[in-house]
């Protein structure tokens, strides 16, 4: 059961760090609204990098904006948020395949890959976190200003990046949330059964759980 859980981690978690770089991609972040208008000759859609403008006949044209520091402050941490979201999510997937059961890395030291599978499930965390701070913080601008009577600007929509970004950290907190749980660090300390046998003296050994100790410093003739 622990490795099914682990596995379908693991598929969330790379499904998740797919639909980052799809979602940092994609062009349509916002797109220039459709309410009110009767005769649609243009539309302008934006992503984290560029700014688009298509007509009625197909054709478009985008620029990169010219400047980082010339950016609002929510599309500089939008960006800084998703590559971080892609370095962690890398990180997350690594740690998760070497501390996997099922996995030959590391060899058999099962406590070391808990720790290990747990680290990776923490990545993830951090990865849907940064994700979901990312195209939250981008959406709530894009409503502000378009419920704002008035903002003399042209006004935007909500884009299906968003959306995929929005199913993305959705993936990477499960996914993390499932390794995390799952990562239940053995003890080291585990107690011996000693089962029921004749001694050489006819006495009974009984079944009696005892904890290690080291080795008893006393010879055979301190036995009577």
């Amino acid at each position: 059961m622990k490795v099914l859980i682990e596995v379908t981690a693991v598929f969330l978690g790379f499904v998740s760090w797919v639909m980052v770089f799809v979602s940092l991609q994609n062009q349509y972040w916002k797109e220039s609204t459709q309410d009110g208008s009767v005769i649609l000759t243009s539309a302008i859609y934006e992503n984290l990098w560029m700014s688009c403008a298509s007509d009625s006949t197909g054709a478009y044209n985008c620029r990169d904006f010219p400047s980082l520091l010339a950016l609002p402050g929510h599309i500089q941490a939008a960006r800084a948020l998703m590559i971080t979201s892609i370095v962690l999510g890398t990180f997350g997937l690594v740690a998760t395949l070497a501390g996997m059961q099922c996995s030959k890395i590391g060899g058999e030291n099962y406590v070391l890959k808990g720790r290990i599978a747990g680290i990776g499930g923490f990545c993830f965390l951090l990865q849907g976190t940064c994700t979901l701070i990312a195209v939250s913080w981008y959406a709530s601008n894009i409503t502000q200003e378009f419920f704002d009577p008035l903002f003399q600007g042209i006004k935007y929509e909500i884009g299906q990046a968003l959306y995929i970004g929005w199913v993305s950290a959705t993936f990477a907190v499960c996914g993390g949330s499932c390794l995390m749980c799952s990562c239940n660090v053995e003890k080291s300390n585990e107690n011996i059964n000693y089962p029921y046998q004749q001694s050489p003296r006819g006495h009974v050994l009984s079944d009696v759980e005892m904890p290690h100790s080291e080795p008893s410093n006393y010879g055979k003739n301190a036995y009577v």
